[in-house]
């Protein structure tokens, strides 16, 4: 005789406030000459970590969090009418990170350095938390609660009575613990030094995330 079991999903959702302030820069290099091309590149970075350094964070502070390098090329009109694939030279692309506590004076410090150091990086700021760990157990916890409340409820309601869990379903995905609240910057060419005010109105909205989990209990 097949097992009798009562499936539920379990959907759980934690709030938390974001603690941690992730800069994010992307560098652009190009030239005709690969060595030149890396050498520029690498000033580039460099002149970033010295302006970093300069306020107090440690070299290792700057995070590559990808790299690549690539050749570009152009389609050009000869003589005869025909277009001839030409090399136009390398590219190499740099993606950077920052991590700090959320701490928006020195969120705007940090700016300041970077558009003072003379390197113009693409710039995105991100709101997360520290504690990742924490609150994907508490939202596993959560889920875990709403697939109990809502298996015992449908249990009474049928007149079953829940034995042992058969089974628990979990993705397992990635979640992502970011703010929706992202402030946006059209590169560093137009921006001014920012001061202590610039950056003191930023109140990031909290974090809201949910899973969900699928457990099976034997029915009696």
């Amino acid at each position: 005789m097949p097992q009798r079991l009562l499936t539920v999903k379990g959907m759980g959702s934690v709030t938390a406030k974001p603690d941690l302030v992730i800069i994010r820069m992307s560098l652009s290099t190009r030239g005709k000459d690969y060595p030149k091309t890396m050498n520029a590149a690498t000033k580039e970075v460099e002149a970033l970590r010295v302006a970093l350094c300069g306020i107090g964070y440690e070299r290792e502070a700057l995070k590559t969090a990808d790299f690549g390098i690539s050749t570009e090329y152009e389609n050009k009109r000869q003589a005869g009418g025909e277009y001839s694939r030409c090399f136009v030279g390398y590219k190499c692309t740099h993606a950077l990170k920052l991590e700090l506590d959320f701490d928006m004076k020195r969120v705007g410090e940090t700016l300041a350095a970077v558009s003072a150091c003379g390197v113009k990086p693409e710039l995105q700021i991100d709101f997360s938390v520290k504690g990742k760990i924490a609150v994907n157990a508490a939202l596993l916890e959560s889920a875990i609660a709403n697939a109990k409340e809502k298996a015992a409820i449908l249990a009474r309601s049928a007149g079953v009575t829940l034995g042992a869990i058969q089974s628990i379903d979990y993705s397992w995905g990635e979640l992502r613990l970011y703010s929706n609240t992202r402030p946006r910057f059209d590169g560093l060419e137009e921006m001014v030094v920012m001061s202590d005010a610039a950056m003191m109105d930023i109140e990031p909205e909290d974090i809201n995330v949910g899973d969900s989990v699928t457990v099976a209990w034997l029915i009696e």
